[in-house]
């Protein structure tokens, strides 16, 4: 948004600022509680994702299944071998030497993922704490580890995460205590929730049926005769396979408690409505799974990448001073990133929740309608996706580091490979247990955008502190905007 915009009362001129389309979404909101999430009929939108969702499932299924079989007891079982010949290794390895390793990974990264859950319903500020200082020296310490058993390039990778995890936490350390802030109340409408954490867990164990096959031709892949490059080239696109899955995955949990969220959002307060309706839940995990599903599928796509590279460009460039050359280098990179945010955002999940839209247009109306209210600079402010991110990468890093220990002991020349993809099951899983509390974030913040009385009602002290935030960032932004337009 620009940032010439001008301060505005924290109680106040919000409902002035929004367009009439949203004033017309609020009107209609305002009448029947039951029609507060679904006005009219639901429609299918980017069927086109989801078909190629499915059929990149079957098909992957099915190229996991021989995979893992030719393997399986037996090596070379479905005489694979005679169709690659010069060009593999002769190596003997059976898939049910490294799948158990799997299966501990799974187990792990499920494990982990139930008691952060558990330990953020309890300990919020100290587990949020962990989540931002832990993770820069649990890298650094598997970088010198990965250096001492000789493997350079992880080593100097896992060196260059920790830099930038250091770098990146410097440079939003004032922005924690907010950011602690709208995540211990997002906390507080989840645990309100039980069903809705009970349905995240069900998605938690369709992650694990669908791993179960996945390291299946995963634990074939290692344990074929191929050469390392062969099997790092195969090991990479199943890897990019299991991120969209769990994405997939991960954002239909974000679409079903986002509905959920809105609906008691909605409804606190009000005196006909003391309850959330018993079919909100129902309703919005049918959407999810039938109307909504090519959006959900489009959107896990390219979500997860752009956001992750527009929290890294921010802290960058917030720490860039003196040097105009690379100061412009990353406002090019910065303003380019953020014309994607545009098509790609997170909380695109709340309008598709809410009002059935497609995935790009519900993008576009909650990037325009946070403009348009001046709410971006609160968003852009919040570094709640970023902490629960790193809550999962360390989710993830224990994983693979447990597994890569074991692989050490029994099959030294596997270990990275079986530690790397380890760990991705790790994060996926972590990640399913934190896009509970995530969604609560971004449905927060999409009402506290299209209507802050909602927010008041339910909790008036949250409400002022938002409003100070707002008013104190619109007001940062315009003195710079100003000290840029005399400087020029």
């Amino acid at each position: 948004m620009s940032d010439s915009t001008n301060s505005v009362s924290p109680s106040s001129d919000y409902a002035s600022i929004s367009s009439g389309d949203q004033s017309l979404q609020r009107s209609r909101r305002s009448g029947d509680g039951n029609r507060a999430i679904v006005r009219e009929s639901r429609h299918w939108h980017d069927v086109f994702w989801s078909a190629i969702f499915v059929i990149h499932m079957i098909c992957l299924g099915f190229v996991l299944a021989v995979l893992g079989l030719n393997r399986f007891r037996i090596s070379d079982r479905l005489n694979i071998d005679r169709y690659t010949q010069g060009f593999l290794e002769n190596h003997k390895g059976l898939t049910e030497d490294y799948w158990p390793l799997y299966a501990v990974a799974g187990g792990i990264g499920v494990f982990i993922s139930w008691v952060w859950s558990l330990l953020l319903g309890s300990y919020a500020n100290e587990m949020m704490k962990v989540s931002v200082h832990i993770l820069t020296t649990y890298l650094a310490v598997v970088s010198v580890l990965c250096f001492w058993c000789r493997q350079f390039f992880w080593g100097g990778a896992f060196a260059v995460g920790a830099l930038l995890q250091f770098l990146y936490v410097i440079s939003v350390i004032d922005r924690l205590p907010f950011t602690m802030l709208v995540l211990r109340k997002a906390l507080k409408l989840v645990w309100g929730l039980p069903k809705v954490i009970m349905v995240a867990h069900a998605f938690t164990v369709v992650m694990l049926l669908w791993m179960s096959l996945w390291s299946f031709g995963a634990a074939g892949v290692v344990a074929s005769s191929m050469g390392d490059e062969g099997r790092w080239w195969l090991l990479v696109v199943l890897s990019v396979s299991l991120f969209w899955t769990g994405a997939v995955l991960c954002n239909t949990v974000h679409v079903i408690v986002s509905g959920m969220v809105f609906h008691v959002l909605f409804h606190c307060g009000q005196e006909e409505s003391s309850s959330v309706p018993p079919s909100s839940l129902i309703d919005s995990l049918r959407y999810a799974v039938t109307t909504s599903f090519g959006s959900i599928c489009y959107g896990s796509l390219f979500t997860a990448a752009i956001r992750t590279l527009r929290w890294e460009i921010r802290g960058f460039r917030s720490k860039i001073c003196g040097n105009e050359c690379l100061l412009c280098c990353v406002d090019f990179l910065f303003h380019l990133v953020e014309t994607l945010v545009r098509f790609f955002n997170k909380y695109a999940y709340v309008q598709i929740a809410v009002y059935g839209k497609g995935f790009n247009k519900s993008a576009r109306d909650a990037w325009e309608l946070f403009q348009s209210t001046g709410v971006e600079a609160l968003v852009a402010y919040d570094c709640s996706g970023a902490v629960l991110l790193m809550g999962t990468i360390f989710g993830g890093l224990i994983t693979g580091s447990c597994i890569g220990i074991w692989a050490w002991i029994k099959y030294s020349d596997r270990v990275i490979m079986v530690a790397s993809t380890a760990m991705l099951m790790g994060m996926v899983l972590v990640g399913l247990g934190m896009v509970v509390v995530e969604s609560a974030v971004t449905s927060i913040y999409i009402c506290f955008a299209e209507d802050p009385l909602l927010i008041q009602r339910w909790d008036a002290d949250f409400y002022t502190e938002m409003s100070e935030v707002l008013h104190r960032r619109l007001q940062h932004r315009s003195s710079r905007a100003r000290e840029v337009s005399t400087t020029a």
